[in-house]
């Protein structure tokens, strides 16, 4: 079984998004969209974004003091 975008209603005028794996895990969680029409273009987006992106190991980079 392939991982799912799950749509959640989190309230009545906000939709999250939910990706999950095959084993039913939690791989990552959207901010609140307003819109559904927004939320799935989010999944577009992520789809498209997800199977191109590049990998950036960030762990040796210096901390900056804020």
């Amino acid at each position: 079984m392939a991982g799912r975008f799950e749509i959640h209603r989190v309230s009545d005028e906000c939709y999250r998004l939910r990706l999950t794996d095959s084993n039913g895990n939690t791989v990552a969680v959207s901010p609140d969209f307003k819109h559904l029409g927004a939320l799935k273009d989010g999944i577009n987006a992520l789809r498209e974004n997800a199977a191109t992106g590049v990998v950036v190991d960030l762990r040796q980079q210096p901390l900056t003091s804020g």
